[in-house]
């Protein structure tokens, strides 16, 4: 198990005594806590690797393998990750050298000490807190993770608007036959791209005509001629199937201008959409033909992996896509009362 799907809601009990391990584990089970013993080195190493939510031990297991085990564990930890370790200190014991030494051992960690015979509540609740803190760490962990991706997803979207304003311009450039119409159909061609992703990430909840979406998103692609052609009976889609579906029409688009049917000026595209005889099944087709030869690539890219992901949420199972030799196919099928108002 990795540090990113660690649960971190658990307490790994370490004690070189049966009498000390049994009642460490029955003290904290009592009180609804999930435990695991570790009785030996080996042992201790696979627990740890299963991302304990707090360590409880006694002074007398922390031998030095021990500390140099558990001192691995800790610089391993992510920077979201601060395990707390819980050190039972006998009344006898020299609590300032053992204090010290497991400071150097273990510097920068999370350490709490109690002395034994330590009260029940007392502990129960340093365990209880030790834990709490560590569920807001794998709270920090989502976040940073969402944080993350976002990023990522803001990378890949700047970089198809970017590729996207340069094959409009490539396209507006080959149609313009004055500096005046090269500057008015540009213009029209940016604002009509930002209108879609307007609508894409500012919805306000209202319900959205599918030909509006595939004519919002596919404005800026469109030159001279019709060679992005789009035809379907009216279908209403909710704000959340709209928007996903905006997303994946842009996709398409912002793909065929880079590498297929867009990419040639003889090249074109058909976007259409059917409802079954019972009004139960939705189906859309993207189609691209006299563009540039088409294979299969090597890898699935980022595009591809967001359209299957995406389209499979809203219509429950994910898109097929065909490299025909002529031009992509793509196909995605589903009921249709996944994206319309009910």
């Amino acid at each position: 198990m990795s540090w990113n799907d660690g649960p971190l809601d658990w307490v790994l009990a370490l004690a070189p005594y049966r009498r000390d391990a049994d009642y460490l584990e029955t003290l904290l089970t009592q009180h609804g806590l999930l435990v695991q013993r570790a009785a030996g080195l080996e042992e201790l190493a696979t627990r740890l690797e299963r991302s304990p939510g707090v360590l409880v031990a006694t002074h007398e297991a922390l031998n030095p393998e021990v500390l140099e085990l558990i001192r691995s564990h800790l610089l391993a930890q992510p920077d979201w990750s601060e395990m707390p370790i819980i050190v039972l200190l006998d009344r006898a014991a020299p609590h300032a050298r053992i204090r010290a030494e497991l400071s150097a051992a273990w510097s920068g960690s999370r350490q709490l000490y109690y002395q034994r015979p330590v009260a029940t509540l007392e502990l129960v609740s340093g365990v209880q807190s030790a834990l709490l803190a560590r569920l807001r760490q794998r709270d920090v962990r989502d976040h940073i993770e969402r944080e993350v991706e976002l990023r990522r997803e803001l990378n890949h979207r700047v970089k198809n608007i970017l590729a996207s304003v340069s094959s409009i311009f490539s396209m507006t450039r080959r149609g313009a036959d004055s500096l005046e119409r090269f500057s008015e159909d540009f213009s029209g061609r940016l604002m009509a791209l930002a209108n879609i992703h307007s609508a894409a990430f500012q919805a306000d909840g209202e319900l959205v005509e599918l030909a509006h979406v595939a004519d919002l998103t596919l404005k800026p692609y469109r030159s001279d001629g019709d060679r992005i052609i789009v035809e379907g009976p009216p279908v209403t889609l909710r704000r959340e199937a709209a928007t996903t579906l905006a997303l994946c029409f842009h996709e398409l688009a912002t793909n065929a201008l880079k590498y297929g049917a867009l990419s040639d000026p003889n090249g074109c595209v058909r976007l259409e959409w059917a409802v079954s005889a019972d009004d139960s099944i939705l189906t859309i087709r993207w189609t691209e033909r006299e563009g540039p030869p088409v294979s299969e690539p090597s890898r699935t890219g980022y595009g591809t992996s967001y359209l299957r992901s995406a389209l499979r949420t809203v219509f429950g199972s994910p898109p097929t896509v065909l490299y025909h030799p002529e031009g992509l196919r793509f196909t995605i099928s589903g009921p249709l009362s996944r994206v319309t108002k009910r």
